[in-house]
């Protein structure tokens, strides 16, 4: 007896599986100490990957444990173990309603060596036929329906008796009625999820159905609870049961009150059912207005619902506008009449007119009638083809915004309950719209806050070629929080910006004003990268925003072809140069707003001629169902393919890729910058540090990256030690900034700039002091040293280090 799987069946059978349109596994056991601990997936075929939406090359080989972590508490894992040790195929329907699978399964798994084999089915696809758009409408029809719906197949004893029934399918909301998730109910026993179906007589009721066939339909009432169930029985293929319930306590509570009031049962039936049929007018019409947002939500819920729900042929909507009434919807009319109805003075004959001035509503029940309000033919409004009008004031807390009319094909006698029912559709129609029309003006507002909220236009840089896209995702008056800057801050030097405020509304879009102020006003005053992003997480914090932010910061210095960068929770720019692009590998810092200690540091990177950097916000690259990982290889890809170094060019290359997720679930911010300058030779960076203690490591940093990219890998380690001797020694005896120079040429020459224009002096210090060595050490590690006076005050104190050529070996 083979008790290992060594390999996979013969190719014919494969080619089988390959091609089932149904889901196929093969997976061999992993023991240990002869007890199986998880399954290795051998095989599984295109279907499969289908249907768990992941490549065969991220499956084959792999772990359940591993592959799906929550299979080993959700009991599937445990069943396929019951297979294999106790060799008997088993038949399971599950549910799963994850961010990776979701619908409605079979299970066919069988014993397959040391291992098993499963073939899972999409029920979904096989309800009507398979692989058919219409099994997948049917159950997305049965999980939006009103009534609660289940599907149970019978258990038997070993006699034959039907002793229980496992739910095969509910719905969500009968699994919502039953106070469950579809998740808990499918696959389970009637007796676990619903014990009490015994003592009512529904599990009675069931059986009977199962066994001979006949439906059956009764209404429930629960005393202890006070409601009344409605529920159908029924008996679909292969024994199964089909049940529909529905709680219809109010509507029994409703004939109940009507007919207890009433002197005559025939006629109190007689009006419960009008009084139905015009609540059920009314909770429609109800449901359509307030699912419409716009205007245009509102012309077409009035058209489609409304209309026929007041026994209409035809509906005109006119608004006031000053002393006019104008035509804003039709329905139904001839074209000749709505060049009538376009433009009516209020003081026009024509009934609405006189509703829209009063707002009280006017019903004409024949044509004569309504020609008689228009004895003058050549001013009257056409009748056309209605011989009834009801024409109905739109008014909302006494103000009357027009008139609807609704006309009919045959003469009307319009009794209270019509009449109380048109205006009720009327009102209605009036909160709507003005909801509508409000909604749109916030809307323009909120349109025009966006836009005031991001640059109008970016400033002009010399060697510097920009371009910037924003893509909202937020609908209606939603405010996004992503931002750009470009700042000029020399002729030279531009500082570049881009961030991400969370949420969407009024209270985040002015915390992205603030912080984009405070950051634009940070790097004016001329703070390094790491330093601006410091200020700008205290100033959050000491003002009090409730608000995080991420953002990343470029100081772009166009002279020297290189670029300072810092990070704060946010994705890393792509650099693309020579036909490759890569994210940057920057020192990452937490988000603006959550720590008010928290630490930044700087990056500095070259930035060679015709090089294009891009910036983003996350919403591009990632959401909960994109990994971040993914979202930046594809955009790497995307980069480098473009055809051209524009920024708008790259930009819309890159926005008609495959990159991200699709559909957007968030806001996109893109800026990209394409350098033309070409970097000064002999290479040399300056940078001007505040006089703080702290800036002494951001001055080491500068020198490490600049070294690094230099390949002065040799002279690390001296360079940074004697630059701190200096650049301490600068900040200890000085007031005011710091200058840092770093010049390569056939020698490394780093240089201080300072204020003050006492010259630095060795010292013979005491063997057990701890200061006064600094230039000593400078003379015994630096290859020549010296200080300079300058023309405008201060001083320059520099030293020079053995350079290493740029092709030689690191």
């Amino acid at each position: 007896m083979i008790d290992r799987v060594t390999e996979l069946p013969p190719a014919p059978l494969l080619a089988v599986l390959d091609t089932d349109p149904q889901g196929w596994v093969l997976a061999r056991s992993v023991r240990q100490d002869g007890r199986i601990v998880d399954f290795e997936l051998l095989y599984i075929n295109d279907a499969g990957c289908r249907i768990v939406n992941r490549s065969r090359a991220e499956l084959i080989g792999g772990r359940y444990r591993r592959l799906w972590p929550e299979t080993v508490h959700d009991g599937t894992l445990p069943l396929y173990c019951t297979v294999v040790e106790s060799q008997q195929p088993v038949t399971r329907t599950v549910y799963y309603d994850r961010a990776s699978l979701s619908g409605h399964f079979e299970l066919s798994i069988a014993p397959y060596f040391d291992g098993f084999a499963v073939r899972f089915v999409d029920l979904r696809e096989v309800t009507v036929s398979p692989r058919s758009v219409a099994g997948h409408r049917l159950y997305d029809v049965l999980d939006a329906a009103f009534d609660g719906f289940t599907l149970l197949r019978p258990v038997r004893d070993s006699a034959g008796e039907i002793v229980d029934f496992v739910c095969e399918y509910v719905n969500q909301i009968g699994a919502k009625l039953a106070g469950h998730s579809p998740e808990d109910v499918i696959g389970h026993r009637l007796s676990d999820i619903s014990p009490d179906s015994w003592a009512s007589g529904l599990f009675a009721s069931y059986r009977t159905v199962a066994e001979s066939g006949e439906p059956w339909r009764q209404h429930l009432t629960y005393p202890d609870v006070g409601q009344v169930w409605e529920i159908k029985i029924g008996r679909a293929e292969a024994g199964f049961v089909a049940v529909s319930f529905r709680e219809i306590t109010e509507q029994v509570e409703q004939r109940q009150q009507l007919a207890a009031s009433s002197d005559s049962a025939q006629r109190a039936a007689a009006r419960a059912e009008d009084a139905a049929t015009r609540a059920a007018a009314l909770q429609s019409v109800t449901t359509a207005l307030v699912a419409a947002s716009t205007i245009t939500d509102i012309y077409t819920a009035i058209s489609s619902v409304l209309r026929p729900s007041a026994g209409g042929q035809a509906l005109a909507l006119l608004l006031r506008d000053g002393e006019r009434l104008r035509l804003y919807h039709h329905d139904g009319y001839e074209p000749d009449v709505v060049a009538q109805l376009r433009n009516l003075p209020l003081e026009h004959p024509y009934p609405a007119t006189q509703v829209a001035r009063t707002g009280l509503a006017r019903f004409v029940t024949s044509a004569e009638e309504f020609h008689a309000l228009q004895p003058d033919p050549r001013t009257a409004v056409g009748a056309g083809d209605r011989q009834a009008w009801a024409l109905l004031p739109l008014a909302v807390a006494g103000e009357v915004l027009g008139t609807l009319v609704v006309g009919y094909h045959q003469p009307r006698a319009f009794d209270e309950a019509d009449r109380a029912m048109l205006s009720t559709l009327a009102g209605l129609s009036a909160q709507a719209l003005q909801r509508a029309m409000l909604y749109e003006t916030r809307t323009s507002t909120a349109a025009t806050l966006q836009r005031a909220l991001l640059p109008a236009t970016l400033p002009p840089l010399p060697g510097l070629r920009h371009a910037a896209r924003y893509l909202p995702w937020t609908q209606g008056v939603d405010v996004g929080g992503d931002w750009y800057d470009v700042i000029a801050l020399d002729d030279a030097v531009i500082g570049v910006v881009i961030g991400d405020v969370g949420g969407h509304n009024a209270a985040a879009a002015a915390a992205m004003g603030q912080v984009r102020t405070a950051l634009r006003a940070y790097a004016t005053e001329r703070h390094n990268p790491a330093m601006i992003m410091h200020h700008a997480n205290r100033l959050m914090h000491d003002m009090g925003l409730e608000a995080i932010a991420t953002c990343c910061y470029l100081e772009i210095h166009l002279d020297e072809g290189t670029v300072t960068a810092t990070l704060a929770g946010h994705p890393p720019p792509v650099l693309r140069t020579g036909g490759g692009a890569k994210t940057l590998d920057l020192c990452p810092g937490p988000p603006l707003g959550v720590e008010p200690n928290a630490m930044y540091r700087d990056t500095t990177f070259l930035l060679p001629a015709d090089a294009s950097l891009l910036l983003y916000t996350d919403g591009l690259v990632e959401d909960r169902r994109h990994p971040i990982d993914r979202g930046l290889h594809e955009l790497c890809v995307a980069v480098r393919s473009a055809p051209t170094n524009d920024p708008a060019g790259i930009l819309d290359h890159l926005l008609s890729s495959d990159v991200g997720p699709r559909p957007r679930t968030d806001d996109v911010a893109l800026l990209c910058l394409t350098a033309d300058r070409t970097p000064p030779d002999p290479a040399r960076v300056q940078r001007r540090f505040r006089g703080d203690t702290i800036n002494a490591s951001a001055a080491r940093r500068l020198a490490a990256d600049m070294l690094t990219a230099w390949h002065q890998h040799h002279a690390l380690d001296d360079a940074l030690l004697l630059l701190d001797e200096l650049i301490t020694n600068a900040i200890q005896h000085t007031a005011g900034d710091v200058t840092v120079e770093l010049n390569l040429t056939d020698h490394l020459e780093i240089a201080v700039i300072d204020s003050s224009n006492r010259a630095p002096a060795r010292h013979n210090p005491a063997p057990d002091s701890e200061s006064g060595r600094g230039l000593g050490i400078v003379e015994q590690l630096a290859t020549a040293w010296g200080t300079q006076a300058l023309p405008a005050g201060g001083k320059r104190v520099w030293f020079r280090l053995p350079a290493q050529p740029p092709n030689a070996s690191a």
